[in-house]
Order: structure tokens, then sequence, then C-alpha cells
């Protein structure tokens, strides 16, 4: 499988202007033959609060990136802002080749460090989807920092992508849970970021793809950038054969755990 990460600068809450740096990276990824391509999370606005600018009901995110999946024959992962009833969805969706949704899924964890949690309510699912012979799961930028729901998606999940907007500041994090995920998990990780800057904050991007043992295949720092990579997704079950760690993980003596020390 040949997957893309889209390290992009974007445009604060400016969805045509960024349209036009996502059709950039979707000409280049057709060029390549790029199986599925990955966007940063908030693809078309950054990572803003102002959930009644932003927000959707029509799916124009939606509708946008049904037309450029089916005009370039490629799978498209990105991230966009969905209305709700009191408080907005900080949303990824996947869409097919086809044109057809394949995924979607809102963020778990909003980020209540930055007030996300006051605007965006979170998710309750963890998904599952099919591109090829690999089973994919996703999540989005704060998920990355806890490991109990990535072990859940990784009992089926190959390959986990990451979208986000994770600062400058706490770079280091990021590119160390990263790699902590690939290695706990035994799978494929790609994790993207933005560039740039957006409401105050720098970005240096540090989007990567990982193999199951942690090693870093591809990775960019502080520029716009495609990085491709062509996966092998039997490597998973090969590493996990020959180094079957996790039937050794006790999880009904964590969940008790859990239970008895809130």
């Amino acid at each position: 499988m040949k997957l893309a990460l889209a390290q992009m600068d974007v445009f604060w809450e400016d969805k045509e202007k960024n349209k036009i740096t996502c059709e950039g990276f979707l000409k280049k990824a057709k060029e390549a033959a790029v199986d599925i391509i990955a966007f940063p999370e908030m693809t078309l606005t950054g990572f803003s609060q102002a959930v009644s600018k932003i927000g959707e009901t029509n799916e124009e995110t939606i509708d946008w990136f049904k037309n450029k999946s089916l005009e370039y024959n490629i799978c498209t992962c990105f991230g966009y802002v969905e209305k709700g009833q009191e408080k907005g969805k900080n949303k990824l969706a996947v869409i097919s080749k086809e044109g057809k949704i394949i995924n979607s899924y809102t963020k778990i964890h909003p980020f209540s460090y930055s007030g996300e949690d006051k605007y965006y309510e979170g998710g309750n699912e963890i998904n599952l989807f099919k591109l090829q012979d690999a089973d994919i799961s996703s999540f989005i930028c704060y998920d990355l920092r806890f490991p109990e729901i990535f072990q859940i998606a990784s009992k089926k999940a190959q390959l986990i992508i990451v979208i986000a907007n994770w600062p400058e500041s706490r770079s280091d994090a990021w590119k160390t849970l990263l790699k902590a995920r690939a290695i706990e998990n035994q799978c494929f990780i790609a994790g993207v970021n933005r560039v740039g800057s957006g409401d105050g904050l720098e970005y240096s991007g540090d989007s990567m793809i990982i193999d199951p043992k942690g090693n870093i295949l591809k990775s960019s720092h502080n520029r716009e950038e495609l990085l491709i990579e062509e996966i092998q997704i039997s490597e998973v079950s090969r590493i996990r054969d020959k180094f079957p760690y996790k039937r050794d993980r006790k999880e009904e003596f964590y969940s008790k755990l859990l239970k008895n020390n809130k």
C-alpha cells in the first residue's frame, strides 16, 4: 500500500485557500500512484474553536473531498468541524476513490488544556475501515496521549493514522508518542501534522511514517512536503508472530485496577 501524508501550511479559517493547497498535494499524490493520502486535523481551517464560523451542517468539506477523491482516483483522509446541538464535533472522515465515506470518526479526547472541551464534545467510538488488504484505524491529535485506545484499535488494525495540529512547543512529545504507539502496538503509525502558524501558535510538522518496530520510514520537519512510503501490511503479522508480546497483556486485571484506583 502506498501511503502519503500532506504536511501543509494552513491558512487560518480560510477554506477556499486551503482547498487550493490540498489540490496541489492531491495532484502530486496521483502522479505518485498513492493509494491513500492523509491531511492534518481541521484540514481547511486550522485548529479553531469558532464552531459557529467554521462548523458545517451541509457537509461542504466532505462533498469537496468526495469530488476530489473521484477526480484523482485516490482515498482521502481529512479533518473538519461538524456543528451540533450545543457543541461542535472535531471530525475525521475517509473517502474512498469511488467517492464514498468509508470512515467517520469523532475525536474522543477534546484538548481541555486549550479549552477545546468547552466548544467540542468528545466521541465515544473507535472506528475501523478496510483498504485493500489493510485494516486501518484513525485518531485525532490529543488522542495520541491515551495509549488505551490504541491498544484496542490495534487488536484489528495494522495501520493507525493520526491527524493533528500539534504545536512546535510540544513537538518532542509528538515524536516520542508516535514511536511509542508503533512499538507498543506492533503496527504502522502514520502521524500527519501541519506547519506554519495559526492563532498565535507555531507548528513544525514532524509528520512521520513509522514501522511496527518503531523505525522511522519517512519524516519531515518545518516545511510543506508530501511524504510518501510504500508499506508492507504483511510485516505486521510477521512481527507479531515472531514476538507475540500482546498475548501477555492482562486486560481484566488492568480493568480492575482502573476501577479500584480512581
